[in-house]
């Protein structure tokens, strides 16, 4: 695919697939797009309750390529994906983090904090716009700084 570069492209594309993604039954987990090597990649993530097929992904696929093509808000050439976010999906967004409070997490810092620790998993417990809470095995909570963390994910061998 080719395209423009305009405004916002990844909040663009949101509001473009968004309608689309839930008139199929399914919800849209998150749009990324990012550059891997020389290739560009925009990845849209669905999801369902009932969980998400192999189908559903290329009936997405297919669903959103036209009216990609038609609002063009990419400037060159990229690889359209559509998948699960998967299991130890990241949480992202507001609404990821407040569907998954009280749920097992683990944490990948940018770099060692003050403690020399690196990676957490604990139970999340609270969030707002720039940090999350953890309560760690050992009954202590943490506060993150999200900006300080590589991913924030769900850990799903410890989820019930």
């Amino acid at each position: 695919m080719t395209a423009k570069k305009r405004g916002n492209t990844v909040a663009e594309i949101t509001d473009l697939v968004q309608p689309i993604v839930e008139k199929m039954g399914l919800t849209l987990w998150n749009v990324c797009y990012v550059k891997e090597g020389s290739e560009y990649y925009l990845r849209i993530f669905i999801d369902s309750d009932s969980g998400v097929t192999i189908d559903d992904c290329e009936n997405v696929t297919r669903a959103v390529d036209a009216p990609l093509d038609r609002l063009d808000p990419i400037e060159g050439n990229y690889i359209l994906e559509v998948s699960s976010p998967g299991v130890e999906r990241e949480l992202v967004l507001d609404r990821h983090f407040d569907r998954y409070l009280g749920t097992p997490v683990m944490v990948k810092l940018i770099r060692p904090d003050e403690n020399g620790i690196r990676e957490y998993k604990g139970t999340l417990i609270s969030h707002d716009k720039e940090t999350i809470t953890l309560m760690l095995e050992n009954g202590s909570e943490t506060v993150i700084k999200k900006k300080a963390a590589v991913y924030i994910k769900l850990d799903d061998f410890n989820i019930n």
